[in-house]
């Protein structure tokens, strides 16, 4: 794999997973108590014997520099990398910000032409999943394909939500039909369940092939996409436009993946990781997802009761804390008589003791989660300071998009927006709508 490069698309605004994109870019929001979402791709890269890795961002990214400039250190033997091109300016590529997916790696093109480089591999910093491109890169090849895109297969109420890719019996992609509604749509992308079964993948009724915006190019090929087109995204421009130009292929996949794209989506995909059996394992010796070091204490838990729950590295957990199917993230402190159900806890920066979480106001309370307060259905960013005897529970017939003081509702979802400060005795109700 030492002849692939790898991009990494950071992401736009996220406008869909305000607030918790609202001060960090989409990669870098906090999933699975300890890690964070830029993680995922960039583990399945080093799984996978690709070593050199380059990062586009541009929105929020000071906090998503920080955890790469700390976590991804490879030893001088290795060659490895993980870089970061934000949008500059420069005197070829002109003063403008990335106008789209394409665009911004078509701005980055003198690290795709460096010698050595044979194959480029896109991926998105949004996702999570786990797949070995060291496969793909073997379909890629045996199929003397010029582009090759991982598809999912999906059934046909979820096929109105995804780009749908056509085949022919070999495998390669000869359609392409962003988000199909009608029947006659439909039956155009449709691919034989048989055909499914036969490339080893039990198609369980599944009928329609996703594109999971993970592209293998050859370098030359993309290059040639790049400098003869002023296409700005992969997914709408670039991949329709290879299908009609290049033998564009396909990479079958049938594990678990998440486009982490809505408050819904990372709040559910967040909560599946506390189940017995959850859908993607992060206890996986072989595939390890990796993230920065953090040289924090064991978690202290003082006569709780906890079911259903993942609890991360140097909490507090105070006498008759009650906690089910909830995440808690690092540095999380919840007292005496605290109830969660459902909850996503980030946890905290630093602890009650650091001077940086000293109250600015006698009387505030302190960081984490007060005594007697409870809490439903909610995700909790970091660096938040409940006070006692809060109750964050959904009011019945609530608006979505609604607003209670700093607190949001979003998708269904209860969201406490980073650093929020609570007073003691603070309820949720009566919340108005608001515009996102």
């Amino acid at each position: 794999m030492n002849n692939v490069v790898c991009f990494v698309l950071g992401g736009g605004k996220g406008t869909r997973l305000q607030p918790l994109t609202s001060e960090r870019s989409k990669p870098a929001v906090p999933i699975g108590g300890k890690y964070r979402l830029i993680d995922i791709p960039i583990s399945n890269c080093i799984n996978s014997g690709i070593r050199r890795n380059y990062l586009l961002t541009q929105f929020n990214s000071v906090s998503l520099h920080r955890h790469l400039r700390q976590t991804y250190n490879f030893d001088p033997f290795n060659g490895g990398f993980v870089e970061i091109l934000a949008a500059q300016q420069t005197n070829n590529d002109g003063a403008d910000w990335y106008q789209g997916t394409a665009d911004a790696v078509r701005k980055q093109l003198r690290y795709i032409q460096q010698p050595g480089i044979d194959y480029v591999l896109i991926l998105s910093g949004d996702q999570l999943y786990r797949m070995d491109f060291a496969k793909m890169l073997k379909v890629h090849q045996g199929a003397q394909a010029d582009v090759t895109i991982a598809t999912l297969p999906i059934d046909k109420e979820a096929a109105s939500a995804f780009g749908i890719t056509k085949l022919d019996d070999s495998g390669r992609v000869v359609g392409f039909l962003e988000k199909p509604e009608s029947d006659s749509e439909l039956a155009h992308v449709r691919t034989s369940p048989e055909w499914i079964d036969e490339q080893g993948i039990e198609s369980k009724g599944r009928e329609y092939l996703a594109s999971m915006g993970i592209y293998l190019f050859n370098r030359s090929t993309l290059v040639d996409l790049l400098e003869k087109t002023d296409y700005q995204d992969f997914g709408k421009e670039i991949f329709p436009a290879a299908i009609r130009a290049k033998h564009v292929q396909s990479f079958l996949f049938d594990g678990y993946w998440e486009d982490i794209g809505t408050i819904k989506a990372f709040y559910e995909s967040q909560l599946e990781m506390t189940l017995p059996n959850p859908p993607f394992e992060m206890h996986n010796a072989d595939l390890p997802i990796y993230t920065r070091p953090r040289f924090l204490p064991s978690t202290r838990l003082d006569d709780a009761k906890v079911k259903q729950s993942l609890i991360a590295d140097g909490c507090v957990i105070e006498k008759n804390v009650s906690i089910t199917r909830s995440l808690i993230g690092l540095r999380s402190h919840v007292g005496e008589g605290a109830v969660l159900s459902g909850v996503v806890l980030m946890g905290a920066d630093y602890y009650r003791s650091d001077r940086r979480a000293n109250q600015e106001v006698s009387g505030d309370p302190l960081l984490g989660i007060g005594a007697g307060t409870h809490i439903e259905g909610a995700i909790v960013d970091k660096n938040c300071c409940i006070g006692k005897n809060v109750k964050i529970v959904k009011p019945a017939n609530c608006p979505d998009d609604a607003r209670c003081g700093d607190v949001i509702i979003r998708d269904g979802v209860i969201v406490v927006p980073r650093g929020t400060v609570l007073e003691d005795g603070w309820e949720l109700k009566n919340p108005e709508a608001c515009d996102f």
